[in-house]
């Protein structure tokens, strides 16, 4: 699966109080999203790839115009439903491929059998096969967070909040339900995700005119903290 098209995305460094407001103002146009638990959200795992260069981490942070970085994610420890996902950037504008993977997929590619990737004949497999062996990516880093997410309809926009972030660097802690060691503390991230054009009455919600647009990465803060 492939977002040919590309979005936008805004990301804004918030703080509790913040949180408290958009979850009091969002709801009021947007829908929540379908997949929260209880209606409150759903946590993130994701395992990110990376080089002994730290070839990735050094791009965000020296702001690289065209970017790619390739991860494992799954929901709510669910390891029924792992994606293998490559997002990209380019122009200021987001592209995101996905491909179903199994949990033996998963727990093979984590001890080292990287040829199961030639095995799936897919392009996006096949791609970071192909990178792990030119570039020597590997799983580096994993950064583990709640989300609450709202939808509106109209240039498909997605607001998200993100909060309790974990990390570990540790691989194998992947596919544990046990939770992610480190805490992160202090940190909110509001997102703003978007087609072509954000509607004004989402960007009065959000406030979008009083917060400064941040090219926050939660892989590269948790690499560097």
């Amino acid at each position: 699966m492939a977002n040919r098209q590309g979005r936008h995305e805004l990301k804004y460094f918030i703080n509790y109080a913040d949180v408290l407001e958009l979850r009091s103002r969002l709801p009021i146009v947007a829908k929540p999203d379908p997949n929260a638990i209880d209606g409150k959200g759903y946590r993130i795992k994701s395992l990110y790839f990376d080089n002994y260069m730290d070839k990735v981490l050094r791009e965000k942070i020296d702001g690289v115009n065209n970017r790619e970085k390739f991860r494992l994610r799954l929901y709510n420890n669910d390891t029924s439903f792992i994606r293998l996902e490559k997002k990209s950037k380019k122009n200021g504008i987001c592209f995101k491929e996905s491909v179903a993977i199994t949990e033996d997929e998963c727990r093979r590619l984590l001890e080292g059998d990287y040829a199961l990737l030639k095995e799936k004949d897919n392009p996006l497999c096949l791609e970071l096969y192909t990178k792990m062996y030119y570039q020597q990516l590997r799983p580096k880093n994993i950064v583990d967070y709640m989300r609450e997410a709202y939808i509106y309809p109209l240039g498909n926009v997605r607001v998200t909040l993100d909060y309790d972030i974990r990390t570990s660097q540790n691989a194998n802690d992947f596919l544990t339900a046990e939770p992610v060691p480190i805490p992160i503390s202090g940190i909110y991230i509001l997102e703003v995700k978007y087609d072509s054009f954000l509607p004004e009455i989402i960007r009065g919600i959000v406030s979008l005119s009083s917060r400064n647009s941040s090219a926050f990465s939660k892989y590269a803060a948790t690499r560097i903290i």
